[in-house]
């Protein structure tokens, strides 16, 4: 069992929370760092957690072995650094970071430690995409040549946090905390970004953003890709892949559509999981030795790789009027 400390915990921290604690045979939380202790005192007390608010007192419990960070998205890299530095595993949700380089900064920083890293990119972990992987990697599709994605939710209105309003921590609308989702399943399913134009267009300002992200990309095997995100409208996921002899589609977590030349489509269903807690899982085997963590380090640098050439274009705002 590994021991772990969870810095944050704000709606999704607690949601990690209630994944993971006295559920996984594998990992749990014996301490937590917060801003404040009194709002999250409750909380802790029922899930067995010891709060304080310095991540520096934490990092030098000699029980905590491993940390989840659940914090703003400039707070990572930083965090990252010092958690490797006290030799601790780290878990980061996402994005790891906004820059390819800070990106790499934090790998390197774990790899010179020798600890595990891990990022938080749970919807790999959905039936629905798990089996869309499956049916790319065996070469059924033929060769590949195209991917589409959408992900979109109401959490940024219904769960309002202020410093997601904020173009320094969440950079290009939608992306940091939906659509960098898609941009993971891309790079899994596709590898990495060579190329990406993108717009954002936005009906109203914070605090009740109503915006669009669209984008195309050149992957570096030479297909081709599109990708939307929105801040409103009920959840909707939806990836899928194009191959020469059939395509095949995941929609939500537990659903796929396969289309074959000259076949009828094939819809197949699958048992839900908790991708949360199967997440938490898979990074305590990894930090106690026994598999990879299933996001490589390489996946990790390329995702942010992208996810900073969309931002960069948005913020070029380059299209060509008709």
């Amino acid at each position: 069992m590994i021991n772990a400390a969870i810095v944050g915990l704000g709606r999704w921290g607690r949601n990690v929370v209630n994944a993971v604690q006295n559920k996984s045979e594998r990992l749990r939380f014996v301490r937590g760092v917060v801003r404040r202790t009194e709002p999250a005192a409750e909380f802790a007390a029922q899930h067995g957690i010891e709060l304080c608010t310095s991540l520096a007192e934490t990092l030098a419990d000699p029980r905590v072995q491993a940390v989840a960070l659940v914090t703003p998205h400039t707070q990572h890299v930083e965090q990252v650094v010092a958690c490797a530095g006290a030799g601790k595993h780290v878990f980061c949700e996402k994005p790891l970071a906004l820059t390819r380089a800070e990106a790499e900064r934090a790998v390197n920083a774990c790899k010179r430690a020798g600890v595990a890293l891990a990022a938080g990119t749970d919807k790999r972990l959905w039936p629905s995409m798990c089996e869309l992987k499956r049916v790319v990697d065996s070469g059924v599709l033929g060769e590949v040549l195209h991917i589409e994605g959408h992900f979109s939710n109401e959490t940024s209105h219904r769960f309002h946090v202020a410093w997601r309003d904020s173009p320094a921590e969440s950079p290009g609308a939608g992306m940091t905390a939906t659509g960098i989702h898609v941009l993971d399943a891309f790079v899994n399913l596709m590898g990495p970004v060579r190329r990406v134009q993108a717009q954002v267009i936005s009906r109203r300002p914070p605090p009740l953003m109503l915006d669009t992200v669209s984008a195309i990309f050149e992957f570096e095997n030479g297909a081709s890709g599109m990708l939307g995100t929105f801040r409103v409208t009920p959840i909707y996921w939806r990836v899928h892949v194009f191959g020469e002899k059939g395509s095949a589609e995941a929609l939500g977590e537990t659903e796929l559509v396969l289309r074959m030349t000259g076949e009828k489509p094939k819809r197949q269903a699958f048992e839900p999981v908790d991708a949360l807690r199967l997440e938490f899982d898979a990074f305590a085997d990894a930090a106690a030795g026994r598999a990879p963590f299933p996001v490589s380090t390489a996946q990790m640098i390329a995702t942010v790789a992208a996810l900073e050439a969309m931002n960069k274009a948005m913020a070029a705002n380059a299209g060509v009027h008709v």
